[in-house]
């Protein structure tokens, strides 16, 4: 990425969950292109170094990391303690952690279930809860949602990741409503297939997706996000062809859904 000079800034502080890979990561360098000092959250402690010195020597913008495991219950509440003590505000939460598994439900391992649910539903909500609070009272503040486009439509094999993301989605549009008379913006960011990690999917498989203009770039993703965020937008899905898919998605009609179930092959086949 190249460098630039940081904009000049009187606002708080930028907080980026996920913040050392993928899309959370180049949200992190954009926001620092644009001057705001940064509060990094990962448990990954290597790569949260990695990912905070990088930012540093490209953006020269103040960078905190707090490692932190935000799937445990009360990660939410440990996080905004540690942030009150470094005597930052936050004017820019971004929600973004995230993890992916795929199967059916009945399969799915009880505490991989419960740390998606803790990391995707549960922790974004509680620091929507304390970091809007300050946010409402200073009358100012943006606040970044990242759902998916499978938040449009139910579908076999992800019932719990996909649950999550239309719970975000939901809880988006009604925080919207609510922090908006305080001067408060909210916008879900709702990205389809990107070149993550997130999916373990394939290095081939992801050349191929970028090929056929199926897999965005996490930076691209991050910089329409951005530009939805602060031209006070409610909801962004990145990319022409994930915005069709997410209205085919919502017009499918269930029987359809139903029928490619009994015929996939990636789920479980009753015995006969």
């Amino acid at each position: 990425m190249a460098s630039a000079a940081p904009v000049a800034n009187s606002s708080g502080a930028a907080l980026v969950t996920g913040g050392c890979s993928g899309i959370g990561k180049a949200l992190a360098h954009r926001l620092a292109l644009r001057g705001y000092p940064l509060l990094l959250v990962s448990e990954r402690s290597d790569r949260l170094e990695t990912a905070a010195a990088e930012i540093r020597t490209a953006h020269g913008v103040l960078v905190h990391v707090l490692c932190l495991d935000l799937a445990r219950p009360d990660a939410a509440q440990e996080l905004h303690r540690r942030v009150q003590t470094l005597g930052l505000e936050v004017d820019i939460l971004v929600n973004n952690a995230g993890i992916f598994f795929f199967g059916e439900a009945a399969d799915a391992p009880t505490d991989r279930a419960n740390a998606l649910l803790q990391l995707q539903v549960v922790t974004p909500s509680l620091l929507c809860t304390l970091f809007g609070r300050e946010m409402r009272e200073r009358g100012r503040g943006h606040i970044l949602i990242v759902s998916s486009i499978s938040a449009w439509r139910d579908f076999p094999g992800i019932a719990y990741y996909g649950s999550s993301k239309r719970y975000l989605r939901g809880f988006a549009r009604a925080l919207r409503s609510e922090m908006g008379v305080h001067g408060v913006g909210v916008t879900c960011l709702a990205p389809g297939p990107t070149a993550t990690a997130l999916y373990g999917t394939a290095p081939e498989t992801l050349r191929r997706g970028r090929q056929l203009g199926l897999f965005l770039e996490p930076e691209r993703v991050a910089e329409v996000g951005l530009q939805a965020l602060f031209a006070g937008r409610a909801e962004c899905v990145p990319g022409i062809i994930n915005r069709l898919l997410a209205h085919a998605a919502a017009l499918t009609p269930q029987w359809v859904v139903d029928t490619i179930r009994r015929r996939a092959s990636w789920l479980r086949v009753p015995q006969r």
